[in-house]
């Protein structure tokens, strides 16, 4: 079961949160066209009591309780689950061998997964993007020749996969339930910085709406 610990390492986390949260504003916010796989769902999102709130606000604390599990997951198997940890560190060196240039890692949580370019717009394509100068540097490495596993490991490494998603799902679960007694402080939070800025944004949008014509009503008649 995950270690006592995860309570000071989601109260940790919220406070990082909370100590963004001043730096965001909707003029961050930027058209998607696709969903956010990490939020859509999230029992984070639940557990924070953020339903209502702006996708970016949320994804900023979503990414940093994924984290949390990430990291959890990692020192695990790299303690109890040997198969998995080889096939994993292989794995990952050829991937980094094979795209050396991965400009959407190392991201501050709040843009983690949320793509490298802006979305494109019809009939005006850009110089160039991010991902397409990852691309471009992409390049095949051969795989080393390694013996294949014999049953008896195929086995033991679906036993250690299978662990390593019991351990993720404990830690989350854990994780959000810590994150329940953080949610006046989040809700705080939120009514104090995010709430105004979206209530400032919608008396800009009404404000410059166009004001009916003072003298249709009498044309009705």
């Amino acid at each position: 079961m995950p270690g006592a610990s995860i309570e000071s390492r989601v109260s940790a986390v919220v406070d990082a949160w909370l100590a963004w949260l001043p730096r965001w504003s909707p003029s961050l916010a930027r058209a998607r066209a696709r969903v956010c796989r990490k939020c859509l769902g999230s029992p984070v999102i639940a557990a924070a009591g953020l339903g209502d709130a702006p996708h970016q606000v949320q994804h900023a604390l979503v990414s940093r309780i994924h984290a949390i599990v990430d990291a959890d997951v990692a020192a695990f198997t790299a303690s109890e689950l040997p198969l998995l940890d080889a096939e994993l560190d292989r794995n990952e060196a050829e991937r980094r061998a094979s795209r050396p240039y991965r400009p959407e890692e190392g991201l501050d949580h709040e843009f983690e997964g949320l793509g490298i370019d802006p979305e494109p717009v019809p009939g005006e394509p850009y110089l160039f993007t991010l991902a397409g100068l990852a691309e471009a540097e992409a390049a095949p490495v051969p795989s080393a020749q390694k013996p294949p596993l014999d049953e008896e490991s195929k086995a033991r490494l679906r036993h250690e996969i299978s662990l390593a998603d019991d351990r993720a799902a404990q830690v989350g679960q854990a994780a959000c339930l810590a994150l329940v007694d953080h949610r006046g402080r989040i809700a705080a939070a939120v009514h104090e910085v995010v709430a105004p800025q979206i209530e400032a944004l919608m008396s800009d949008l009404g404000m410059g709406l166009d004001a009916p014509d003072a003298g249709s009503g009498d044309r009705l008649h």
